[in-house]
């Protein structure tokens, strides 16, 4: 790994205690969503009229291509990697972890649904096709569910620790227990809504297997770790091709189950065999450059990119020949370029949006709020991102997440100490 500093405008970054390979792992799972989400929706005129389409869900390799481009549980795995990371170096009071988690989230999505509320509702009030409308706000709500789903992890993270701490095998034992049977129970009555529950066994047994690397497990063991690949992989591909779960991985997301549980292993485990390959990579200059170029503004590609998208398939509605039959040879050789532009108008937003993804320090004479009321603004974060997950964005909704991450926002306030002559706490 390598002890010199990466520089990315001003500010230089020490990657002495960082783990490169990491690092990469979490800006390819973004870039690969980016390219995912890009390749779903395809604006354009076919036979002279405005469609909207899902060109990449139309292909006949989509479904095998699932199980390559479904990262979001690396991307959970390397959330509990962070977690536990951050704890080893120093253990957090509860209230200071969640805080500064939700305010990581929190901030970054605020300006995404001013635009949001703004657009849908001015669009409304100006007589535009209510059904374009919600469609439009649909598309855009897409990567949401992250918010809600990470924001559980990060709440739950102190209680999870300890758990591994004491009892990892059994903690991940109940977990996986869990979702099993929330899938049967699901596929058993019919109700979808059941799979719901998988919210909280899903993604925290993937944060689970992360602190899994974060405590060298993975690392001393690699039998054991590739006996995990191998397995994972054995049992996914009976469980899919055995017609058990759908082959579809986006299908299988939201709710999520248990095959996104396997995949996480699958995927960890490979980052864990690939380590010494990917970190001779990361030692060199160019891979640095790039990787943090993106990483240190991984939440602005996440949060803006169907947004961008979007912005950039208006701009081709006033440009002649600007929008090609999506699914059409022409849609698919404009992609590269479509990509760049994406990534271009991500950084410009960036540039004003970078300083949102750091939670702020508590002032001297001040104090963070406690935990009943930190647990209150993750949860007033939670619930209209959770609602989105399931129900699709729409003009309401867009308020309600508005509302939500505002008021969640002024609970994580610091505070003036009632006795400024002790000392605030600070994160």
């Amino acid at each position: 790994m390598s002890g010199m500093p990466a520089r990315t405008g001003r500010a230089a970054i020490d990657l002495s205690r960082r783990d490169l390979p990491v690092d990469l792992a979490r800006v390819f799972a973004v870039v690969v969503v980016v390219i995912v989400h890009m390749l779903m929706i395809g604006v354009g005129y076919h036979d002279g009229e405005l469609v909207v389409t899902q060109p990449l869900q139309q292909q006949s390799w989509y479904t095998a291509a699932s199980l390559f481009g479904q990262v979001m549980p690396l991307f959970f795995a390397l959330g509990g990697f962070a977690t536990l990371t951050s704890y080893q170096r120093r253990v957090p009071a509860p209230a200071e972890f969640i805080r500064k988690r939700t305010l990581r989230l929190a901030r970054p999505a605020l300006p995404v649904f001013v635009v949001f509320a703004l657009a849908g509702w001015l669009a409304y009030f100006l007589g535009v096709d209510p059904q374009l409308v919600n469609l439009t706000l649909q598309g855009a709500g897409t990567p949401l569910w992250f918010f809600a789903a990470y924001l559980l992890c990060q709440a739950c993270a102190p209680v999870m620790v300890g758990l591994h701490r004491r009892h990892p095998l059994a903690t991940l034992v109940v977990l996986a227990a869990g979702a099993v049977a929330v899938d049967v129970a699901r596929r058993l009555s019919g109700h979808v809504a059941i799979g719901w529950l998988n919210f909280v066994f899903v993604w925290l047994f993937v944060q689970q297997i992360g602190f899994l690397y974060a405590d060298g497990t993975l690392r001393r063991r690699r039998a054991l770790t590739l006996g995990a690949f191998v397995g994972a992989v054995a049992v996914l591909a009976v469980l899919l091709w055995g017609g058990v779960y759908n082959m579809d991985m986006l299908y299988n997301l939201n709710p999520p189950s248990v095959p996104l549980m396997l995949l996480g292993i699958a995927q960890l485990a490979l980052l864990v065999l690939l380590h010494p390959l990917l970190d001779r990579l990361m030692r060199t200059r160019p891979a640095q450059l790039v990787v943090f170029a993106i990483g240190t503004r991984l939440m602005a590609v996440y949060v803006w990119h169907i947004t961008c998208l979007l912005l950039i398939s208006a701009i081709g509605l006033v440009i002649p020949h600007g929008l090609p039959d999506p699914g059409s040879a022409a849609w698919w050789k404009s992609r590269p370029l479509v990509l760049l532009a994406t990534f271009a108008l991500i950084f410009l937003i960036s540039l004003g949006t970078a300083r949102l993804e750091r939670a702020p320090h508590v002032p001297r004479r001040f104090r963070a709020p406690g935990l009943p009321t930190v647990l209150a603004a993750a949860a007033v974060a939670f619930l209209p991102m959770f609602a989105i997950t399931d129900w699709g964005m729409g003009r309401w909704l867009t308020l309600a997440g508005l509302a939500g991450l505002a008021v969640a926002l002024l609970l994580l306030r610091p505070r003036r100490a009632p006795d400024e002559g002790h000392d605030s706490l600070r994160p």
